[in-house]
């Protein structure tokens, strides 16, 4: 075998590892959902603190993208995915062993920082390891299919372990599967950074982007306690906003920016970015209020609950697996805009569950129509919002693009949590039995959801084109793996 073809088969022996790392990400933002009663009985939880299990980590993920996306290009992308990864596995280790709701929810937040620093430069490595096109294309199916299976396998790994050896595994579970990425990555992955942008880095930027965009997150997920019309509420998004307008100032002057606004001039990455943000805030409908209704309406247990999301996850494997062939008959565009018409035609199915509904009747045939979309739009709108992004701003776009993600899904999870809420307090102030009250604020919240995926269909018909290969500058590395 010739050095050449030992090169291209590590390439995507690099790009399992590199997709390992990414479902590690994924699924500690659903792995919690099944496990929180026992977390709440265990560590004496508040009820208006539970939330933070999994807000903390919301938080900081979608608070540090930017800036662990930026970093990668500009310390070197495998240094800082390992970094990523070992601050990962300790806080992973830490929030197991926690004997208290503080410990818990920092070790939490550290976790939500380390995903921020794995992601981004996780899917910038793949950038430039594959050559766009077909090859890229395969590897962004892969990449689609951890991504978008990693909220049912999160919720299906975590009803096992916490029935079976109880919620701390979700978290220790981490830890040997860091070790082993750890271990492989200097084998599989070649250094590389963007050697043009290495004369400086704008702390200013970085400051602004990650305060503004945490305390936007952080404002968002506290509306289902205070409200949107609080003037605490008020405040922090005023405040978020200062921050964020002190960014694009900044970036727009400063010498070396975090990032090139510019690169926003690109309608099909700004749209594909548009339609991250509404895909994950519909998706937030699916996964934590079917897991609700599964648990407090159907009578199911934490394993049991896991086990159900057992076909909706093959079937986004399944469907991932083939977008890239689907991509290559019918384009990005058509892609990502179906992906978003099954997934509305599921949620909007959702919406009509009952009280004394089944899950055979009620929960798996829709949940197997918005598994094909997501299938299908999670691999399409990676492509559109990478394609076309020069190599050495791949971090910046990956960055971007998950970013929305965080955002997208802590927006959506706030309003349709708020607007579930108010549905039940009415239902029970009119009468209504508790199930039945319960059951009306989910169809509202799935109704909602639909709507978020419709207005992405709509988005991503509008706007979505072809990517065009960016040129780049001279001198850029085009690393293969070690």
């Amino acid at each position: 075998m010739t050095s050449a073809t030992t090169a291209r088969d590590r390439r995507w022996l690099a790009l399992v590892l590199l997709a390992g790392a990414q479902f590690l990400v994924v699924l500690d933002a659903t792995v919690v959902n099944v496990a929180l009663p026992h977390i709440q009985q265990d560590l004496d939880f508040s009820p208006a603190n539970l939330q933070w299990v999994v807000n903390a980590y919301t938080l900081t993920f979608g608070g540090f993208l930017l800036l662990g996306g930026r970093a990668a290009d500009l310390f070197g992308r495998r240094r800082v995915f390992m970094a990523g990864i070992g601050l990962f596995a300790v806080a992973s280790l830490v929030a197991g062993l926690s004997q208290s709701e503080g410990m818990l929810i920092a070790a939490r937040a550290v976790q939500g920082l380390g995903g921020a620093i794995i992601s981004p430069a996780a899917l910038s490595i793949v950038m430039t390891t594959f050559a766009e096109g077909t090859e890229r294309n395969k590897a962004l199916s892969v990449w689609g299919a951890v991504a978008g299976a990693g909220g049912a396998v999160g919720s299906l790994l975590g009803g096992v372990l916490t029935d079976a050896v109880g919620w701390e595994w979700v978290f220790f579970i981490n830890v040997p599967v860091a070790a082993a990425i750890l271990f492989s990555a200097p084998a599989l992955l070649a250094e590389s950074r963007a050697e043009s942008d290495r004369e400086g880095f704008d702390v200013a930027g970085a400051v602004t982007a990650t305060g503004g965009l945490a305390l936007l997150i952080f404002t968002l997920v506290n509306t289902t306690e205070h409200g949107w019309g609080s003037a605490r509420t008020l405040i922090g998004f005023a405040a978020a906003l200062v921050l964020l307008v002190a960014f694009v100032v900044r970036e727009t002057t400063a010498r070396h920016p975090l990032v090139r606004l510019g690169i926003l001039r690109n309608r099909t990455l700004a749209a594909a970015n548009g339609t991250a943000m509404l895909a994950v805030a519909a998706l937030m409908a699916m996964f934590y209020f079917l897991s609700l209704y599964m648990q407090q309406v159907l009578g199911a247990s934490a394993m049991r609950t896991g086990f159900q999301y057992l076909p909706l996850a093959v079937t986004i494997f399944v469907t991932a697996g083939l977008a890239s062939t689907v991509v290559a008959r019918i384009g990005v565009r058509a892609t990502l805009t179906t992906g978003f018409v099954l997934a509305a035609g599921g949620l909007l199915w959702f919406s009509q569950i009952s009280a004394d509904g089944t899950y055979l009747g009620d929960v798996l045939f829709p949940s197997l129509l918005v598994a094909m979309g997501i299938g299908l739009f999670f691999v399409s709108g990676t492509m559109a919002a990478t394609g076309g992004v020069a190599a050495h701003e791949s971090g910046l776009a990956s960055g971007l693009l998950n970013t929305s993600q965080q955002v997208g899904g802590a927006l959506g999870l706030a309003v349709l949590a708020t607007l579930a809420a108010e549905r039940t307090t009415n239902a029970l102030s009119d009468g209504a039995a508790q199930a039945a009250a319960t059951v009306e604020g989910f169809q509202l919240a799935f109704l909602v959801g639909a709507g978020f995926a419709l207005a992405g269909a709509v988005l991503a018909a509008l706007f979505v084109r072809p990517p065009r290969a960016a040129a780049e500058p001279e001198g850029e590395p085009q690393p293969m793996a070690a």
